[in-house]
């Protein structure tokens, strides 16, 4: 019987993984995406869409569909979705492992704070016209800042509520040193708000910000469930894996001769 590993997908590192393992033999690699993005990015192997009724339904679907191992490759705020990851493995007795890359170093100008509230309860104090480069997802925290102006970047259009003097901004990244402070100066933004997300794609922003001198206030990464450990790239969850995998399928998560 081959080995089947579920990558619960959305960020890059979950593409490159996908596509690393996709055309190995004796594998089966199906990706899992959220739905949240109608035209997500290509995704080699398998690709299911949709949730799978929390925890108890993540680990029947693991047992259902005989999973050997479960990525979870989500990206660093999916507090939720990580969670049930973790007590589905936990119950179905999958091995389970964590794909975060590294968060970034704090600068000097950089404000850090726990959440999106605390960052609202800031940003008056700082300027008045805001980046916020938070998601979709996050603009409620901000709809009672009636005094402060802001510039949202979306690949699609956020769904209210949102703050009341909002810019929109669709555009799908990645974007170049160049593109960001295009942006900033056109915009004649004195805020960036953003999550520490990491990684390379999104770093520009902050360099721009640094180059114009720019507050930049972070949000804090959540902790991960259960003193969970994260693997910090591709090559790591290959060498995890190559661990986890019967031997009889040990082709699938190696190279073969």
């Amino acid at each position: 019987m081959s080995a089947h590993v579920l990558i619960l997908g959305g960020t890059t590192e979950a593409r490159r993984l996908a596509s690393a393992l996709a055309t190995r033999p004796g594998l089966r690699v199906t990706t899992s995406l959220a739905g949240r993005v109608s035209r997500p990015g290509a995704v080699d192997g398998e690709v299911r869409v949709g949730g799978f009724g929390g925890a108890a339904g993540l680990a029947d679907w693991l047992r259902a569909h005989r999973v050997t191992a479960l990525v979870d490759a989500t990206h660093p705020f999916a507090e939720r979705i990580t969670a049930n990851a973790a007590e589905a493995a936990r119950v179905a007795g999958v091995p389970h492992a964590v794909l975060r890359r590294p968060g970034w170093e704090l600068d000097d100008d950089w404000f850090s704070v726990a959440s999106l509230e605390e960052a609202a309860r800031l940003v008056p104090r700082l300027g008045q016209r805001v980046f916020l480069s938070t998601g979709r997802l996050g603009l409620a925290a901000f709809v009672h800042l009636t005094a402060t102006q802001f510039v949202v970047r979306s690949v699609e259009p956020p769904e209210p509520p949102m703050p009341p003097y909002c810019e929109l901004v669709l555009a799908r990244g990645p974007f170049t040193l160049a593109d960001e402070l295009d942006l900033l100066r056109s915009h004649r933004i004195d805020v960036l708000v953003t999550k520490d997300s990491g990684g390379a794609a999104t770093a520009p922003k902050l360099a721009a910000a640094r180059s114009l001198r720019l507050p930049v206030v972070v949000v804090r990464r959540p902790e991960l469930p259960f003193a969970l450990r994260a693997l910090p790239d591709v090559d790591g969850v290959l060498h995890w894996l190559a661990g986890v995998i019967p031997p009889e399928d040990a082709c699938a998560a190696d190279t073969c001769p």
